[in-house]
């Protein structure tokens, strides 16, 4: 070979391994762009009253990855929430896995994706305050009763107590025997007392035949008068 020749092809074999060497770079920068787990995220958050445990993939080459969520309890697993598999974006890919967590619980999550990455995100630890209703539904007012609007009932010492059955014999008695008195009584005391002089009439026999007793004693002391006139005249004839 020609010293012009070996001189040419030296910078052909330089730019080959330059290009050579370019690609490596570029494949490994994408192989570890495509399995950073940097790019997933946790938390844990609240859909109304029910916990949920949210992963978050920006993997902007969408490799699939399999996220799986433990809780733990003293650093070791205490049981599996639950697993998905997601294939993320630059804007990010969500994944929700309901969990009514505690405060303070620990969660471990796990990441999958291909044969090389096989990791954990850094352990989530959930807020302080657990899950609760939303305080501000205002409160129904009750609707009072009619039970509640109506009047006590009265004391059981001022109760209007029972007439007593009619049907019953002795009840009648009593009721008949009670009125016939108080008509009696009522009689007795509406009946005008007589005055002071009636009663002396009454005593001294000056009723309604005191007038009749009163001729008949005339008739006979007129009659007595005339005898003894006669009388006297028969004996002056005698005489």
């Amino acid at each position: 070979m020609s010293p012009s020749r070996r001189t040419a092809a030296r910078p052909v074999r330089m730019l080959g391994v330059a290009a050579a060497s370019a690609a490596l770079v570029l494949g490994a920068s994408a192989s570890a762009s495509a399995f950073d787990i940097g790019t997933f995220s946790a938390a844990a958050s609240c859909d109304g009253a029910k916990g949920v445990i949210t992963v978050v993939d920006k993997d902007p080459t969408a490799t699939p990855a399999v996220v799986t969520v433990y809780l733990q309890n003293n650093n070791a697993d205490l049981r599996q929430v639950g697993e998905q598999e997601v294939t993320g974006s630059a804007a990010g890919v969500t994944v929700t896995f309901p969990e009514d967590w505690q405060p303070n619980a620990k969660y471990r999550i796990h990441v999958k994706a291909g044969d090389d990455v096989n990791t954990d995100i850094p352990t989530l630890t959930t807020p302080a305050k657990a899950c609760a209703a939303d305080d501000a539904t205002p409160a129904t007012t009750p609707t009072p009763s009619p039970s509640d609007s109506s009047p006590a009932p009265a004391a059981s010492g001022s109760a209007t107590p029972a007439p007593s059955s009619p049907s019953s014999p002795s009840a009648s008695a009593s009721v008949s025997g009670s009125e016939s008195t108080a008509a009696a009584d009522s009689g007795a005391s509406n009946a005008p007392s007589p005055a002071v002089g009636e009663s002396h009439l009454a005593e001294t026999g000056a009723d309604s035949h005191t007038g009749l007793i009163v001729g008949l004693a005339v008739v006979l002391v007129a009659v007595g008068g005339g005898a003894v006139f006669l009388g006297m005249r028969r004996r002056g004839t005698s005489r």
